[in-house]
């Protein structure tokens, strides 16, 4: 690397972005990495403290910070994430489509753990929006030994994909409504509005729901009709409380389901269930998704459109980040809850 001074530099190639910053208005790129230095550019580049440049002559051991960002980038993203041109040594990563996101955290701990090289990340399983940015990956340095990215290329294959999206997919959702009050017609039945409507925003659809009293093989028999009618998920509500007349979970079994969870360390959302029958997951929600905005709901629903597996140890982790602060104006996805 040669340094001249700023007035001797005309004529030579930036190696580097310079950044402008203007407190409190702008920060951003002055001058590109590749630009000729013209002389207009003296003065601006005296505003910017810049008394003396440098000029690379990089050796074959070494790779500039922008051919390094691009690199580790390619190695990290897979299906569903792209990356932006890296700039200033950074390359930012984006969704391609709605979904779930899903990071290895072990591979991306590696990583993270090599010398002068970061990415960060959101949480995994955070539900994201198509063209939103999730990441982004930065070389510390100007220019790096070529040997650590091929560390970092050697660790994202061996843990291959770091950083991946699992699209939503479009379901036929088949719904029952528990309680003898419901099914009586005692009080109005609220599913539509509180759990029926966040399954159209992900963009699946309810195409038959069925109230029932709470009666175990009434339960079973909508759940059966359910699943023959052509049903992809199922979800209940309401009867998995301790009260003696809630049988929401006796009717699941009774009809062939097989439990993977009953209870969950998530609050709202204790009295969560999860069983699966002929393939097709059932989701029990508890009374909480009437009153509360952000429940147990909002954090496994979108796994299941994903066709994320949830396991019995998966929600038992849940508890660490699982109780919600109840905000007076809910902020979910972006706050703590589930995280």
């Amino acid at each position: 690397m040669k340094k001249v001074r700023v007035e001797d530099a005309i004529g030579m190639v930036l190696p580097h972005d310079m950044t402008r910053i203007i407190p409190g208005k702008f920060k951003g790129v002055a001058f590109n990495k590749g630009h000729v230095v013209r002389e207009e550019d003296i003065p601006e580049l005296l505003k910017l403290g810049k008394q003396t440049l440098y000029v690379l002559n990089l050796s074959n051991n070494y790779v500039h910070e922008d051919d390094g960002a691009l690199r580790i980038a390619s190695s990290i993203c897979g299906n569903g994430i792209r990356y932006t041109s890296p700039s200033e040594g950074k390359s930012a990563i984006i969704c391609e489509t709605d979904g779930l996101l899903k990071i290895n955290a072990n591979g991306l701990l590696k990583i993270n753990k090599l010398d002068n090289i970061i990415i960060s990340t959101i949480r995994t399983n955070f539900p994201c929006k198509k063209d939103q940015i999730v990441g982004g990956t930065r070389i510390i340095p100007l220019i790096i030994s070529r040997k650590k990215i091929e560390r970092v290329e050697t660790i994202a294959k061996k843990y291959n994909p770091i950083i991946s999206m699992l699209p939503y997919r479009k379901l036929k959702v088949g719904a029952v409504v528990t309680g003898s009050e419901l099914y009586k017609g005692l009080i109005k039945d609220e599913f539509d509005k509180y759990v029926g409507s966040k399954v159209t925003d992900f963009g699946s659809k309810v195409v038959k729901k069925i109230l029932v009293p709470d009666d175990p093989k009434m339960i079973a028999d909508a759940i059966i009709e359910l699943v023959d009618f052509g049903c992809e998920l199922i979800l209940t509500t309401g009867g998995l409380s301790v009260d003696p007349d809630d049988v929401t979970k006796q009717g699941v079994k009774k009809a062939g389901g097989k439990i993977v969870v009953y209870g969950s360390p998530i609050l709202p959302g204790a009295m969560f269930l999860h069983a699966i029958i002929k393939g097709i997951p059932i989701l029990g929600l508890p009374a909480c998704v009437y009153y509360n905005p952000t429940t147990i709901f909002d954090l496994v629903f979108p796994r299941a459109l994903a066709g994320d597996k949830i396991t019995k140890d998966e929600i038992a982790g849940m508890g660490h980040g699982g109780f919600c602060l109840n905000c007076n104006k809910c902020q979910y996805p972006v706050c703590p809850f589930g995280k």
